[in-house]
């Protein structure tokens, strides 16, 4: 059974309903002024949640040293106009990631969130380009000098599935 989609949902996240292809570039090792990139593909499908004020992104990862699943859960506030988004790597079933909050402007999507790395305080951001909604495009970045510079550190580049 599918659900109605409420007529005031959020649109913003409609570009990445559906199923994909993905090819992945994620640096080898971040914030140490790496720049070898590891390239691997993956799929992901997108469902709409909570009436379309939520959806459930379903990923398969195809990493060099073998395949896992993880989930993207997002959910918009309705009184401050902002998204979340939580990660969920299957291989560590029992701990989400910080969300990271945000929201859309002409096309591009910045979600920040207050985190840390190997002990490090760091900040994340995720970056969602929707300009082309047949290719949208998502990069994760890190800063660990409060937002004065970033380092992006993995890439999606998203193509219809079929």
């Amino acid at each position: 059974m599918v659900l109605a989609i409420a007529p005031d949902a959020p649109k913003d996240f409609d570009f990445v309903i559906g199923d994909w292809t993905v090819k992945h570039r994620r640096l080898k090792a971040r914030l140490q002024g790496c720049n070898e990139w590891i390239e691997f593909d993956g799929e992901s499908s997108t469902r709409r949640t909570l009436g379309g004020f939520g959806n459930l992104e379903d990923n398969l990862l195809h990493f060099p040293e073998g395949a896992f699943r993880a989930v993207a859960l997002r959910s918009y506030n309705q009184q401050t106009k902002k998204w979340s988004i939580w990660w969920l790597d299957g291989r560590f079933p029992d701990a989400l990631d910080v969300p990271v909050v945000g929201e859309f402007h002409d096309g591009v999507g910045l979600f920040f969130a207050k985190d840390t790395l190997n002990g490090v305080p760091i900040l994340v951001r995720f970056t969602w380009i929707a300009s082309d909604p047949q290719q949208p495009r998502w990069e994760q970045a890190f800063s660990a000098d409060n937002g004065a510079s970033w380092e992006t550190n993995w890439t999606m580049q998203f193509s219809a599935a079929g």
